[in-house]
């Protein structure tokens, strides 16, 4: 049976690790603080329902070599924890980085003129690319919703879609391994052909919501509501898929219709609004400032994506809640 660690184990991390221990899969788990000692103490706890965990450590070398590493932190954390994560790793590692927005791995064997391209937005100085190299990820996009009712309990309320694929888009048996491993957790896997078209298609339809919200305040109904703010949004949509359009990641959706799906789920927080709200630094770069790197190193203008990000970087800095100490260089910010 394969060994797999959750390198972190909070919503996304706790529903995936909790999902597997309770099919009986041995999963440890890379955790901290009151999330390590729930863990230690409970298990994982998913919903109402629990499991043991293999091992659980803040450090890598008590957990040892992995076969599968799943990476479910948020997207700022992984430049200065990357480098510690060597003791988890083989060359025969695969590591599925369950994270939002643009990934480090995003242009491995892929976008045309950007083929290799490592983006300061989401690693800067190449950390994360040397650190964990992307021959070794199954890219993922993760569609459920969850939280965390308290530190190693998570909650899992809507979905249970994973999408993973290589980057590349070649077939491959660790694939159909990984998807095997995934689905014995109950999860509804697609293994994708073009796993770059599925990351972009799902940053398309957050990238707005999510900083907007944590600029306002406001849940998702009463941003739509108001018209002026619906219209942006639509240019800032128009902009990224016209990025995607270059990139050779098209989107074929609307955004009308995006946005109904969007609308369709009522009056609910994002999740960088409920970390806003919470105090925690917001996933600003991979959602944002990511795109508009792409778009300036594509030389594709995108003043509505400028502006979403110089307004929301501003007030959360303002609110120490993004401090990196480093801007994209590749145009004027």
């Amino acid at each position: 049976m394969l060994n797999v660690c959750v390198v972190g184990a909070g919503a996304v991390g706790g529903v995936i690790g909790g999902r597997l221990a309770l099919a009986g899969v041995p999963v440890s788990a890379l955790a901290r603080g009151a999330t390590l000692d729930a863990l230690r103490t409970h298990g994982w706890r998913l919903n109402d329902d629990a499991a043991p965990v293999a091992s659980a450590s803040a450090d890598p070398a008590d957990l040892g070599p992995q076969d599968v590493v799943v990476i479910a932190v948020k997207a700022h954390h992984l430049p200065g924890l990357a480098p510690a994560l060597a003791p988890l790793l083989t060359p025969d590692t695969v590591l599925i980085p369950a994270l939002n927005g643009v990934p480090w791995w995003f242009f491995h064997g892929f976008g045309g003129t950007l083929d290799g391209t490592v983006l300061d937005a989401t690693d800067p100085g190449g950390v994360i690319t040397a650190a964990l190299p992307p021959n070794r990820v199954l890219g993922c996009v993760v569609h459920l919703a969850a939280r965390q009712a308290a530190p190693g309990h998570a909650l899992l309320t809507a979905g249970d879609e994973l999408i993973i694929g290589e980057p590349s888009g070649v077939a491959s048996p660790r694939a159909d391994q990984a998807a095997g491993l995934l689905r014995s957790g109950g999860f509804t896997v697609t293994v994708s052909d073009a796993i770059q078209r599925d990351v972009w298609f799902k940053l398309w339809g957050n990238m707005t919501m999510n900083p907007i919200s944590a600029l306002t305040g406001a849940t998702a109904d009463l941003i739509l509501d108001d018209p002026l703010v619906n219209a942006f949004i639509t240019r800032v949509m128009t902009e990224a898929a016209a990025i995607g359009a270059v990139i050779g990641t098209p989107i074929t959706q609307s955004t009308e219709e995006r946005i109904g799906v969007t609308r369709r789920l009522g009056a609910f927080k994002t999740s960088m609004l409920q970390d806003a709200e919470a105090g925690r630094a917001i996933e600003l770069d991979a959602l944002v400032t990511a795109v508009r790197e792409i778009g300036v190193r594509s030389g594709i203008a995108t003043p509505s994506i400028d502006a979403l990000l110089g307004l929301t970087r501003l007030a959360a800095r303002r609110r120490g809640l993004y401090t990196p100490e480093r801007v994209t260089p590749a145009g004027p910010v």
